[in-house]
């Protein structure tokens, strides 16, 4: 009589349903408290190998003997200077620049040359020069720099004489330019020039 009651079919049917879902909902909750500690160790170890490896790159850096960097310089191949003259498309001892041109020969450009001409009404009157020797060969370089004092003087004798209407024209350029060159092969000889450029011509 003050006995338990049983339980109805539909209720014991609901209490047997509830215990199997509170038992996969604990075991999903379990389940992703392993998980998590797994991905934050996962995560950890990554960054720890990115710090190690970054840091192991600088050491390697900063520690590397300087020896290994000196050498390595030293292995890099150096620009050979033929003719004991600077390099071509650089300036020479005498402020003047070789670079190779076609066919073998070699330019030679002078330091810009400015000299004040005569003229008859005696106005000053300037000259400017850019000249660029060919040569048969980069050898004739060595002729000409320890000449360049020479040259320098003979410039500035010869133009000096000149008058601005010596030079109008083509034939007053070539006459200039064939003028030069045999004062150029008398001071250089043996050694010779094969020809005067003019690569700038100014009269102010």
């Amino acid at each position: 009589m003050f006995g338990k009651k049983k339980p109805k079919p539909e209720e014991a049917e609901a209490t047997e349903t509830d215990a199997p879902e509170g038992e996969g909902a604990e075991g999903e909750v379990a389940e992703g408290k392993k998980k998590l500690p797994l991905k934050l160790v996962l995560m950890g170890a990554a960054g720890a190998l990115v710090v190690l490896g970054g840091g192991g790159t600088a050491a390697y850096m900063f520690l590397a003997p300087k020896g290994d960097k000196a050498g390595a310089q030293a292995e890099k191949p150096k620009k050979k200077e033929k003719g004991g003259h600077a390099e071509k498309g650089k300036a020479a001892p005498g402020g003047a620049v070789v670079r190779a041109g076609p066919d073998g020969v070699t330019f030679y450009t002078l330091p810009d040359i400015v000299v004040n001409m005569q003229t008859a009404d005696g106005r000053p009157t300037f000259l400017k020069l850019k000249l660029t020797f060919e040569l048969p060969d980069e050898h004739t370089v060595e002729v000409l720099d320890p000449n360049m004092p020479r040259l320098q003087d003979m410039f500035q004798t010869f133009l000096r004489e000149l008058r601005p209407e010596d030079l109008n024209g083509s034939q007053g350029s070539y006459q200039l330019r064939m003028e030069i060159l045999r004062r150029v092969n008398l001071v250089v000889a043996p050694a010779k020039v094969n020809a005067v450029l003019i690569e700038e011509m100014l009269i102010n």
